[in-house]
């Protein structure tokens, strides 16, 4: 009797001290800025060209502070992951395009998903003819619009839409025999020119939009009026339409966020969301988790935007995480999350395209299709692993076939 009571007594303490035990807290540190694919090749191939790259100059003296991710048990690689089938990774260069890569890709995968069929579109006709649409909105609104590099994936609907779309060999923006896009000078171009319409009140839409597709054509290429694909010729829209059978109707875009109401369409309050949609579909933070989870388990993808700029972050081992010292996992809820983007710590900075999760000690991790410099930095080229804490967090919005949210719309 005495032994079984020492025995309970043991047991006791050895729970005790077990739940007195402070939980691990994630360290961080300053590090030396390494060079990646960026520094040793986007920015080389700009100086070969004499292009000077003010947009994205890298500071080689300066230092990062990145997180110890020591105590993360961390995926290693994409053959780990169920993944749906996708092109593979290209990069988007010296330019603002990764929301055109991205919702790009996730096209490619649609056409595959619904129609079996593996195809390779263009990402430069959608930034080509978006930047018309952004000069015409600049010049109606007398300079008042946005006009910048960014945009956000529901930007490629209204593209198709409007002027349909065409596969990669019919229009890759590179001439000259370019491989990396560069986008700077153009850019560059543009925005001075309209500049200078609004220093001299001169708003002529027509002479506008002529300036502005030379500069276009000067640096991407002119885009074609018709594609010849397995022998049959087409409109970009045909293309669309009766090639890809692409119904643009069939996507919606999910968001959330609490500075509007949940369960209503709302506007995306972002500036790359420059012609205001109100169209996104604004649901509580666990139903947006929720559908994630179970959509990729479905084999569906999702074109998505958030912000990536964090210590979480680590090229090199190709992971995004949320550390201690941001906030414990535990407290990642919809204040949180709202907190960070009402004060802009969360910004919407990069799109990327979510092709397949893996889980691992009862958590989601997510396997990302990435356009961006770093993603090129791993052992993984072209992608990343985001933990389900930092989706959480710092994933703002996606785009999906409303087949996967069927019960979501049924509330709106």
């Amino acid at each position: 009797m005495k032994i079984l009571s020492n025995l309970t007594l043991t047991l006791f303490l050895m729970v005790l001290i077990v739940s007195c035990e402070k939980p691990v807290k994630d360290t961080a540190e300053f590090r030396e800025k390494e060079k990646g694919f960026y520094d040793n090749v986007i920015k080389l191939d700009a100086e070969k060209n004499a292009e000077e790259n003010s947009s994205q100059k890298s500071d080689d003296d300066s230092k990062v502070f990145k997180a110890n991710l020591d105590n993360f048990n961390l995926p290693k690689s994409i053959d780990d992951f169920t993944y749906q089938w996708h092109n593979e990774p290209i990069s988007q260069g010296n330019s603002g395009m990764c929301w055109s890569f991205s919702t790009t890709s996730f096209f490619e995968s649609e056409v595959k998903r619904i129609h079996d069929k593996e195809v390779k579109l263009s990402e430069l006709w959608v930034a080509y003819w978006e930047y018309v649409e952004k000069a015409k909105e600049y010049v109606r609104t007398k300079g008042e619009s946005l006009f910048a590099q960014g945009s956000e994936a529901n930007a490629l609907i209204r593209i198709y839409d409007e002027y349909g779309v065409v596969p990669l060999t019919s229009f890759t923006g590179l001439i000259d025999g370019q491989e990396i896009h560069q986008h700077t000078k153009m850019f560059e171009e543009m925005e001075k020119y309209l500049e200078s319409l609004k220093e001299k009140n001169k708003w002529n839409e027509q002479k506008a939009i002529k300036k502005i597709t030379s500069i276009l054509n000067k640096h991407l290429g002119t885009p074609p009026n018709s594609v010849v694909v397995d022998g049959k010729e087409f409109t970009p829209k045909e293309y669309l339409t009766d090639y890809l059978k692409i119904n643009t109707a069939d996507y919606v875009d999910v968001l959330s966020y609490m500075q509007q109401p949940y369960y209503e369409q709302v506007e995306y309050e972002v500036p790359d969301n420059w012609w205001d949609s109100e169209e996104y579909y604004n649901v509580p933070l666990n139903e947006f988790m929720d559908i994630i989870k179970k959509s990729v388990r479905a084999g569906y993808t999702m074109s998505i935007g958030g912000d990536v700029s964090e210590p979480g972050k680590d090229a090199k081992k190709d992971v995004f995480v949320i550390p201690t010292f941001d906030i414990p996992s535990d407290y990642i809820d919809e204040y949180a999350r709202q907190f960070r983007f009402s004060n802009k710590t969360t910004t919407d900075d990069h799109g990327i395209h979510l092709v397949g999760y893996k889980e691992m000690d009862g958590i989601d991790w997510y396997m990302i299709k990435d356009s961006g410099a770093s993603s090129r930095d791993g052992n993984n080229i072209g992608y990343y692993f985001l933990h389900e804490d930092y989706v959480k967090l710092k994933i703002m919005d996606f785009m999906i076939h409303k087949d996967a949210v069927e019960e979501m719309l049924k509330k709106f």
